[in-house]
């Protein structure tokens, strides 16, 4: 079996991966604006604020007049880039992106940073992980969950150029950077990141370098796995499912979020509707996150490469 690809020599946040493409974004086109709801230092959209003042919107601590805002400025034109807390990205103001954003396809791009328990020591009230399906079951929306601080960046250049609504999921923690510098970033396309044949393991956001750490364990077991990147869980990239499970007829999928309504579902769907496999979700079972260490949380809830490792192996068993 092939060697693991992916090192890393660094780890950053992903939020300043949205932060700095943001800046970039802003500097290629002019129609780009940024709104927030006093959240400036958290989502890292400082720079864009300094660099262009008369194109940035500080709207405090009233998320669901900020959604309001940033749907009317399409309008003219504008490409409104919204930042706040996951939680308050979604819960928060589900009626107003409902109505207002998803129903008539406004061209808003709703950025979500401190998603999942890897926000830590904030606890349950913050560390939102039902907003992958909130958002998914929006008609028109675009639901993207990038892996590190490359692709987050890439994805938020990405998002500038396409026309709809989006919702862009990222997190607080430092994780490794493993994937390429100035990579093109292509919505609804999944990344083969390992190619194997005993089974497939499709990870999305923090989980995909846990996964990446649990197929070089599989490995050292003769194992063969392949993993895929599903950046773009809405829409979902059904070629590359099918492809990959043709081949390996078994699952794990694994994310940083509830078992239902995320990635595990949206895979679920597509084997069911085309090519019914043997499946296991790697993902918080239907419970609140708590006050943590990230590092202590991800093994609490079951997210780290360990409990990967126990899905694949039991996953095999069912073929």
């Amino acid at each position: 079996m092939a060697e693991t690809k992916f090192t890393f020599t660094e780890k950053k946040d992903t939020r300043s991966g949205f932060g700095d493409g943001l800046l970039e974004a802003g500097r290629n086109n002019e129609q780009v604006v940024g709104l927030c709801a006093d959240l400036i230092g958290s989502l890292k959209m400082g720079a864009f604020q300094k660099e262009f003042p008369d194109r940035f919107f500080q709207t405090g601590i009233a998320e669901a007049n900020m959604m309001g805002l940033a749907a009317g400025m399409t309008i003219g034109g504008k490409i409104p880039f919204t930042g706040t807390f996951a939680n308050f990205s979604t819960g928060r103001v589900y009626d107003q992106i409902r109505q207002s954003i998803a129903y008539s396809e406004k061209n808003v791009k709703i950025c979500a940073s401190h998603a999942g328990v890897t926000l830590g020591e904030d606890g349950a009230t913050h560390q939102i992980l039902e907003d992958i399906g909130m958002m998914r079951m929006l008609p028109n929306m675009t639901v993207i969950n990038p892996c590190d601080y490359n692709q987050t960046k890439a994805a938020t250049l990405a998002i500038a150029d396409y026309q709809g609504p989006v919702y862009l999921r990222f997190g607080r923690p430092k994780v490794p950077i493993f994937t390429p510098d100035n990579q093109k970033f292509e919505i609804g396309k999944a990344i083969n990141m390992i190619e194997g044949s005993d089974v497939t393991i499709f990870a999305t956001g923090h989980l995909v370098w846990e996964a990446i750490e649990a197929e070089a364990i599989l490995r050292e077991k003769g194992i063969s796995v392949e993993l895929i990147n599903i950046h773009t869980i809405k829409p979902i990239d059904e070629a590359a499912i099918l492809k990959s499970i043709s081949k390996t007829r078994c699952v794990v999928t694994a994310e940083e979020h509830q078992r239902n309504g995320g990635l595990g579902d949206a895979v679920a769907q597509v084997l069911a509707q085309h090519n019914p496999t043997p499946q296991e979700y790697v993902a918080v079972d239907d419970q609140f996150g708590e006050s943590g260490k990230p590092e202590q949380l991800m093994k609490k809830y079951g997210l780290d490469a360990e409990h990967i490792v126990a899905a694949v192996e039991k996953v095999i068993k069912r073929k």
